[in-house]
């Protein structure tokens, strides 16, 4: 075959494999696509995040101490909340990951401790999968954690959560707009993230349960055409 028809194939299959990938991508963006929205912040922002709390029960997820579940069938988590210890388990590795001192975290490999590089890079990713998956299922109470600011923006006259995370959530500047029913339990959150590389994306939260200690936390999110399950939640005191 000739240079030149050889160079026209692959021209002509880089455009078939990648055309439809960009049009989606620009159809996508287009339709989902939303600026970040304007609000007010203050006392009125202060008691929407509040009334969310009260519906979720914060007291009573305060006092739980040792929460578990498992992320999507990938991870499985148990989360001594209490001492902030969590044993992070997916395929053949285990991390005790000590979340107020990473340095003293102790990583597995078929249940043989490792060292060296091969135990900081699973305790890094460790972090990363803790800090990540665990979001999705306790993010509500997260609301007033050192390094958020809150404002109250109206949405087809309901009162929406727009909660900032200038340090402390998944990156520096994301933000999450909760909807909320009448009794303030989250219905779903949109997202500005620096990961999404469409702003305003909307997930789902539901098919809440109550753990035995009381706190509500949720079973399923719907991301577009994606759900995702988070399973086998236990919480206790």
């Amino acid at each position: 075959m000739k240079p030149k028809k050889t160079l026209k194939l692959v021209i002509g299959i880089f455009i078939f494999l990648t055309l439809p990938s960009i049009l989606f991508s620009g159809f996508m963006f287009f339709k989902y696509n939303e600026a970040l929205p304007t609000g007010q912040s203050g006392e009125q922002a202060d008691l929407l995040a509040h009334k969310m709390l009260s519906a979720l029960n914060y007291e009573a997820y305060k006092i739980t101490n040792y929460i578990e579940w498992t992320y999507k069938k990938r991870r499985h988590y148990e989360w001594e909340k209490s001492k902030n210890i969590c044993h992070v388990y997916w395929k053949e590795y285990k991390v005790s990951l000590n979340l107020n001192d990473p340095s003293s975290s102790k990583a597995f490999v078929h249940s043989f401790i490792v060292e060296s590089d091969i135990s900081k890079d699973l305790i890094t990713k460790a972090k990363k999968y803790f800090k990540r998956d665990s979001f999705w299922l306790i993010a509500p109470y997260t609301v007033f954690n050192e390094g958020t600011k809150r404002k109250i923006v109206t949405i087809n006259n309901n009162e929406a959560l727009l909660v900032t995370y200038t340090s402390g959530g998944l990156a520096a500047g994301d933000s999450y707009l909760w909807i909320l029913d009448e009794e303030g339990k989250p219905k779903s959150f949109k997202m500005w993230t620096s990961v999404l590389p469409i702003n305003g994306l909307e997930a789902t939260w539901s098919d809440w349960t109550t753990t035995e200690s009381g706190a509500q936390l949720p079973t399923f999110h719907k991301l577009l055409v994606a759900g995702f399950e988070i399973s086998a939640i236990k919480g206790t005191q």
